[in-house]
């Protein structure tokens, strides 16, 4: 009896510690977990190296995603006329590429050329701002102080100079690096368009016809809003060209036809501020030739502002996307912020096509008669239609 009652209390201190031990042990799915979040760690940190590594050809194959979509449309009206894709693309892109070098090498010369003016008569330059100032505000500054200062071998200005000159192997590099990113753009925008059919083709292959429907339905709305906003800032910036050609041939300013481009192009291609930038160009060669001559371009570019957003614009875009100014600024902003300047240029066109999604996704319903919503041209559109 005594070694049973032993027996009996050595089973049950045992079974104690065996529960008690298992209480304490490590569940099953804990070194799972931890091995999950170790690979998931070193999951993320060698995507994120990869994305930095590869987020310049990312950028270079955004740019000639957009620059695909921009052409395209044109490309396709030549392929309809019974040209190759090939030939209408590489025509299209040789003809883009002539236009932005014959701007760059025009704004260049001109920029180089007033320089070297501007340098080689600063003396009367400075004299002559000098005397406006004080005429106008009727203060005594001497303007051979300011010479003086110009011309000092140790000063700001000449250090600056000597700074720039000892840059020059670097410009050159950043040139060459420019010039290789420009032709591998050229070479992704060529296969993109010339072979768009065909990638078209490859990627619907896999998917069932409703989502094939669903995929070509944004390609085309893509193709569509990108082209049509691009055309339409391409129009725009012609118009706004030839007024400013007008005026700025009138008043006697420096290179009118290169300026009046630039002005056109920046005006339209970056968002709201991109006509303050372009204006200031033109309005410093101006005030460099005759103060009342940068006045003149001054009260012209507000005045054509005004009437390009209340006349032309409206008009223009009528037929292809009209953004709405709070989207394109915080479009250009979170664009900026993302890429940089080609972000924030870019950010205009992509806004585009999302809003051409968006626009034409789900259902659409009359608009109930309410004064938060009335706008009084829709108005006199609805009376019109009745009539």
């Amino acid at each position: 009896m005594g070694h049973k009652a032993d027996d009996k209390s050595v089973q049950i201190k045992a079974s104690k510690v065996i529960k008690k031990t298992s209480r304490n042990a490590m569940p099953f799915w804990v070194p799972r977990a931890i091995g999950l979040f170790w690979v998931g760690a070193i999951a993320v940190l060698v995507v994120r190296e990869l994305f930095h590594q590869l987020s310049d050809f990312l950028i270079l194959l955004v740019i000639s995603l957009f620059l695909a979509l921009a052409i395209e449309p044109a490309v396709n009206r030549l392929a309809a006329r019974g040209w190759k894709r090939g030939a209408a693309t590489g025509l299209m892109l040789f003809s883009v590429f002539v236009a932005v070098i014959s701007f760059g090498a025009a704004i260049g010369t001109l920029v180089a050329t007033q320089t070297r003016d501007l340098i080689n008569n600063r003396d009367q330059y400075v004299t002559d701002i000098v005397v406006f100032i004080n005429d106008t505000f009727g203060s005594s500054i001497n303007p051979q102080s300011w010479i003086k200062a110009l011309s000092d071998p140790n000063g700001s200005l000449n250090n600056f100079f000597t700074n720039q000159q000892d840059r020059v192997v670097g410009l050159s590099l950043g040139a060459l690096s420019g010039l290789l990113q420009i032709l591998s753009v050229t070479l992704f925008t060529f296969y993109l368009i010339s072979d768009g059919p065909r990638l078209r083709r490859a990627l619907c292959s896999r998917l069932p016809v409703k989502q094939q429907r669903v995929v070509l339905t944004v390609f085309d709305l893509a193709i569509a809003k990108t082209g049509g906003y691009i055309y339409s800032r391409a129009l725009l910036a012609i118009i706004s060209a030839i007024f400013h050609w007008i005026v700025f041939q009138a008043i006697g300013t420096p290179a009118p036809i290169a300026l009046a481009i630039w002005v056109g192009l920046v005006s339209q291609f970056l968002p709201v501020v991109g006509t303050y930038i372009a204006g200031v160009l033109p309005i410093l060669l101006a005030f460099l030739d005759s103060p009342i001559k940068a006045l003149i371009v001054i009260i012209f570019i507000a005045v054509y502002q005004q009437l390009e957003n209340f006349v032309l614009a409206p008009r223009v875009t009528a037929r292809t996307l009209e953004l709405h100014a709070a989207v394109a600024f915080g479009a250009a902003i979170a664009g900026g912020a993302v890429l940089g300047p080609i972000g924030a240029v870019l950010a205009l066109p992509f806004a585009a096509m999302v809003q051409g999604l968006v626009s034409n996704w789900g259902n659409r319903y009359e608009i109930v008669d309410n004064p938060l919503v009335f706008i009084p041209s829709l108005q006199k559109v609805k009376s019109k239609k009745h009539k």
